[in-house]
């Protein structure tokens, strides 16, 4: 077997919280300590083959756009580590780490907000690879056109500023400045999620058809389970900063294993399903700060029984590929009563 292009390895990011001096005198007075941190990102491992386009979904704070950053080296793991090709991949200065993070390329939700309203987009699609030493000063401007006409924009627009174009077009340039880096790896941080519906489908048969003909390797990071079915091999599950489940799109679809999963998917409409009951999921998201011992999500879970409340469980192998962090699938189902 070929290595993975990318490992995350027992990832884990806390943000520590600031404290103010009436936050600490308050504190001392109730006989606790004060600070604490957000635990965004909890022991997470996952790898991403050559080729592959892995989906990471959860709901709003689960801690899937701090992996991406992590992976993109905009932020530096509080513990574990992040190999592309076997290299560290890291925040810093260095040569070698800034040379390294190049290859990997973040589309972020916002075309509007990631492109800078007072540069010509030709100038912003040039300025990665100008800096970086990609291409010289004779070969930019024809590539930046070229890239253009790639994503589906006519090249003479490098002449525009970002204001003049639509929200699909922005995303288009965004992609291409992505692009023109020549990355190994893509990570689309709920690249569609602004887009109307319609324009939603375009970019996303954009970015198919360039996988197709790039071979792109991509993290694609959504809530939407219908899109990530369409366009990933495989999908992570995350739940509170943890990694829940991970299997193939193909049996996560058709047969999801943990709970959470569960609830997940039943709460997607579905076309000619006829009359549907709608159950949320119970309860509210603990809190990043203050995450529950055991299993985090054994305060909504309805099969959480008292293993869960205290052992926290690992991603296990639950056959044909498929990984489920769930005591219900790790042997222990005679331990886990129903509550």
């Amino acid at each position: 077997m070929t290595a993975p292009l990318l490992e995350i390895d027992t990832v884990s990011k806390r943000f520590p919280l600031k404290v103010s001096l009436a936050d600490k005198l308050a504190a001392r007075l109730a006989g606790r300590r004060a600070g604490g941190a957000v635990h965004a990102v909890t022991d997470v491992s996952l790898t991403v083959a050559r080729g592959e386009v892995v989906g990471i979904v959860g709901e709003s704070g689960c801690g899937k756009s701090t992996l991406g950053r992590i992976v993109s080296g905009i932020y530096a793991p509080t513990e574990g580590s992040v190999l592309l090709d076997g290299q560290p991949v890291a925040t810093g200065h260095e040569e070698h780490v800034n040379k390294l993070t190049t290859r990997v390329q973040m589309i972020h939700q916002d075309p509007f907000a990631s492109l800078n309203p007072r540069m010509k987009v030709g100038e912003t699609i040039a300025e990665g690879p100008r800096t970086h030493g990609i291409l010289s000063a004779s070969e930019v401007g024809e590539k930046t056109r070229a890239l253009l006409e790639q994503v589906g924009l006519r090249g003479d627009y490098a002449d525009r500023l970002p204001h003049q174009f639509s929200g699909g077009q922005r995303q288009r340039i965004a992609i291409a400045r992505a692009l023109a880096m020549q990355p190994d790896l893509l990570v689309l941080d709920e690249a569609v999620a602004s887009l109307d519906v319609s324009i939603q489908a375009q970019v996303l048969n954009l970015f198919l058809d360039l996988r197709r003909d790039l071979g792109l390797t991509a993290l694609f990071i959504s809530h939407d389970l219908s899109v990530v079915r369409h366009v990933c091999d495989r999908v992570a599950i995350m739940y509170l900063g943890r990694v829940v489940e991970l299997a193939s799109a193909e049996r996560l679809y058709a047969e999801p294993k943990h709970p959470y999963t569960q609830a997940l998917f039943a709460s997607v409409p579905t076309l000619g399903a006829g009359r549907q009951d709608f159950r949320p999921i119970k309860g509210e998201i603990p809190s990043p700060i203050d995450p529950p011992a055991g299993c985090a999500f054994h305060p909504r879970c309805p099969f959480a029984g008292p293993r869960c409340r205290t052992e926290t469980p690992g991603l296990t192998d639950a056959g044909t590929g498929r990984r489920v962090a769930c005591h219900l699938n790790d042997g222990g189902v005679d331990q886990v009563a129903a509550a």
